[in-house]
């Protein structure tokens, strides 16, 4: 009898551990989709990551280019920086002048990023799409100088003549060894200074 109870109740063991593993599969498999912590998978990206555009003005074009490869897949666009100086299809050596996006920017992986370029030697403009070689003309107008009130024109001054010599003022001479010493002989007939007694011949010329 008592051989028979212990088989009995063995049984009744393994029945109820049965029951209990089948009642605990369909609540593992039901946790699989519930949404319980630690059963759902990892969610997966849902765009590209974000990165900090570096400073770029002041490299050349080609150490631009490797600066922002590793932030950004799109190939950088390159311009330059002045409107009427076009850009050489080898620039890897014109210096960047400006930057879009500006530096420390926040950036995402689908952002373009454009720098204007100057050639090795030629500075930066003010700004980017300016003229360097201007034309001509083109420059500040000069101020005209400010003329006389047009109401009251400066008289012109007429060209004044010469101041005619003076005439000679008559001259009298004792001898012609005064005349000589003056430096007037010898005098003649109509001259200051002539006399008839010192022309004794009376040929019109005194003092000869």
């Amino acid at each position: 009898m008592s051989g028979n109870r212990g088989i009995a109740m063995a049984g009744a063991v393994a029945a109820a551990a049965l029951l209990l593993a089948g009642c605990a599969e369909p609540a593992a498999s039901q946790g699989k989709g519930s949404g319980t912590p630690g059963s759902a998978p990892a969610p997966s990206g849902s765009g590209p990551s974000a990165g900090t555009m570096p400073g770029l003005i002041g490299k050349t074009s080609a150490e631009a280019e490797a600066l922002v490869k590793p932030v950004l897949p799109k190939p950088v666009e390159a311009r330059s920086a002045y409107d009427d100086v076009p850009l050489a299809a080898d620039h890897g050596q014109w210096a960047v002048c400006f930057q879009t996006p500006a530096a420390a920017t926040p950036v995402t992986g689908d952002a373009s990023v454009e720098i204007s370029l100057v050639a090795p030697g030629t500075p930066c403009p003010a700004a980017a799409g300016a003229s360097l070689h201007p034309p001509k003309g083109s420059g500040p107008a000069k101020t005209p100088v400010p003329s006389a009130d047009p109401g009251h024109p400066k008289p012109k001054h007429p060209k004044s003549d010469p101041t005619p010599a003076p005439g000679p003022k008559d001259v009298s001479y004792r001898n012609c060894a005064e005349a000589r010493a003056a430096g007037a002989a010898p005098i003649r007939r109509g001259q200051p200074g002539y006399s008839r007694h010192l022309d004794r011949d009376g040929d019109g010329v005194a003092c000869d």
